[in-house]
This record gives structure tokens, C-alpha cells and sequence, in this order.
């Protein structure tokens, strides 16, 4: 069952750089009542949003790994994606923001609804980046944690893609349309787009109209800042970021087990990453790393949803369901 959008106003939250301002979240609420049964926290990407039976449905729903006859799912908006409509709830101060403040807005929302402790958060790309800095700041709170196709720090290629990204936000005459063209030339991989399209032509090539088709579809409904601070958020990623980071010093005091998940042709947040990253923690954490095998590169996540399937099943399956329901704070 599927709650309608609901609001959490913070009326003046501290930002890391100093700065105060309101800040509002929506989010949706799926499965079971909560407080009666396991929470799951799904984090969205870039472009997604709470609405998440609508673009995970192969994963979210009854019968399904995040089985809503078991589990309370809740997913939160970033502040500032203009899924609820509201231009009001825009930010354009979004060099001020970091993904850390993103992850304390987070936290501070699972507060107001009573929720201290959560069974397993889940998330693709910037919403498994979200889960590093949720863990980090608050080691008590997941049992696992499951980040898909996304890394605890901004690596040099994604901080080189998200400028060009910004460049093109800034200063193209169609900037929502034309980044997003630029977007799913790194979404995707090589492999992927000869096999769907194989150098075919409709009048122009075929890859062509497929790149306007995104560009304009992403338009209709998504806004230049909402665009403009989720690719701002993707650059100031670390969640290692008060320890010189050193992420096994970060994830000291959590107990929280982490199960990476790696897209073998991504060709965003790089797999040869998670494997360092997984090296290292491996001495001192519960850590595995999964792999989707796909031509498709960074979406197949969104893509591959047999693949996906078998990794959330096994991982839930794997983990000891800790009977805290109860409310809390």
C-alpha cells in the first residue's frame, strides 16, 4: 500500500558551511504501517524521486524483494528535486549545500517520524552515495546497508563528469536537454548502445533521436535547479570527509554491514573503486561485493532486474531481522 506524498519542514537547518535556511522534505511511504514491521530506506537517483513503484516496480511491491506484505519501505526526497511541485521548495543556493548535509536532513526526517533504527537501505548511484554518508554520521542506525553502482567519495572521472555536466547547465541555451544528451553517453556504455542500435538511421542516426527523446522527456518534468544541485550533491560526495579521508577511520564505530554491489561496465562510479574500497574495509568490517554483469553500464541497475533481484533477495535473506519496530526519540 501507497501512501500519498507527505512533508517534513525543518524552518531553519544548519548547513555544514554555516549557513541557515528552510529547508522541506516530501516523501512516500509503502507496505506495511509504520512501526510495525522491518523498515527498508530507499534512496533515489539523480533524477528519481519517492514516487519508487514507478520506476523500481520490478523490486518494490507484494511478493517482490522489498516485499511490501513484509517490510515498512520509505523514500525520502532530496530536498530540492522538485518532485512535490513546489517552487517554493527549490534550492538555488546549491553550492552550499554538500551530500553530507543531504544525509543529516535524512536523518534528521527519520527523527521526526520516530524512526531510530532501519533494517536495510538500498540505493543506485547518488542514493547509494547518500547511504556512505547516512552510515558514517550515525553508526547505530542500519542493520545493512546495500549502495548499487556508487562510491563513499567522488573520484576524479565523476568530479570530471559532473563539471561538464555544470557547464552545460550553465550555459547552454537548452541546459536540461542537452546535459541529459550529454548524461546517458556515460549512463551507458559503447556495448550498449551498438546493440541497440547498431548504427541504424532514421533519418538522422538512430542514437541520435534517442538521445533528443531523453533530453526532452527529462523536461517535461524535471527543473534546471533541481538538475543543477543533484549534480552539484554527486561532486562534494565523502563521507570520509572529517576523517582526511580514510574511510575505515569514518566507519569506526558502526556495526553496520555493507554489501556493495558493482556494475562490471559502469563506466561512472567504476567498479576497480568499489574493489579498492572493499579491500580495505574487508580487514576491519563485515563487507561483500556483488557484481551485475550487463553491457548496459551505469543504468543497468534500472535494467537488469533478474540480476537485481537475486543480490536484494540473498542480502535480505542473509541478515537477522532485529526486532526493533517500536517508535522512538
Amino acid at each position: 500500500m501507497k501512501q500519498e506524498l507527505q512533508h517534513i519542514n525543518f524552518e531553519q537547518f544548519t548547513l555544514a558551511c554555516g549557513k541557515s535556511q528552510a529547508v522541506h522534505v516530501s516523501y512516500q511511504l509503502y507496505g506495511r504501517t509504520l512501526h510495525t514491521a522491518p523498515i527498508i530506506l530507499v534512496n533515489h537517483a539523480l533524477t528519481g524521486n519517492s514516487a519508487v513503484t514507478d520506476w523500481w516496480s520490478q523490486q518494490v511491491g507484494s511478493g517482490k524483494p522489498l516485499d511490501t506484505d513484509r517490510y515498512t519501505i520509505i523514500c525520502l526526497n532530496i530536498p530540492g528535486n522538485g518532485y512535490d511541485g513546489a517552487i517554493e521548495h527549490l534550492i538555488y543556493n546549491y553550492q552550499d549545500w554538500t551530500l553530507g548535509d543531504v544525509a543529516r536532513v535524512f536523518i534528521e526526517a527519520l527523527k521526526k517520524l520516530r524512526v531510530c533504527y532501519v533494517h536495510a537501505g538500498i540505493g543506485g548511484s547518488i542514493g547509494g552515495a547518500l547511504l556512505w554518508e547516512m552510515v558514517v554520521q550515525t553508526p547505530e542506525l542500519f542493520l545493512t546497508i546495500i549502495p548499487i553502482a556508487a562510491d563513499w567519495k567522488a573520484t576524479d572521472w565523476l568530479v570530471a563528469c559532473c563539471d561538464v555536466q555544470d557547464a552545460i547547465l550553465t550555459n547552454s541555451a537548452f541546459p536540461v536537454e542537452d546535459a541529459r544528451k550529454h548524461a546517458m553517453t556515460f549512463y551507458r556504455s559503447p556495448q550498449s548502445l551498438k546493440q541497440k542500435f547498431n548504427r541504424e538511421k532514421e533519418g538522422r542516426f538512430a542514437v541520435q533521436n534517442w538521445l533528443t527523446h531523453h533530453g526532452k522527456s527529462l523536461k517535461q518534468r524535471y527543473t534546471l535547479p533541481a538538475y543543477k544541485l543533484l549534480n552539484h550533491l554527486l561532486i562534494t560526495t565523502n563521507a570520509a570527509r572529517n576523517t582526511n579521508d580514510n574511510i575505515v577511520q569514518a566507519l569506526a564505530q558502526s556495526e553496520t554491514v555493507i554489501h556493495v554491489v558493482s556494475i562490471d561496465t559502469d563506466g561512472f562510479f567504476v567498479p576497480q573503486e568499489d574493489e579498492e574500497t572493499v579491500a580495505l574495509l574487508k580487514p576491519f568490517k563485515e563487507i561483500t561485493q556483488h557484481y551485475i554483469n550487463s553491457i548496459h553500464g551505469h543504468d543497468a541497475f534500472l535494467i537488469e532486474h533478474d540480476q537485481v533481484t537475486v543480490i536484494i533477495n540473498s542480502v535480505l535473506e542473509s541478515i537477522h531481522t532485529k526486532q526493533v519496530i517500536e517508535p522512538c526519540y
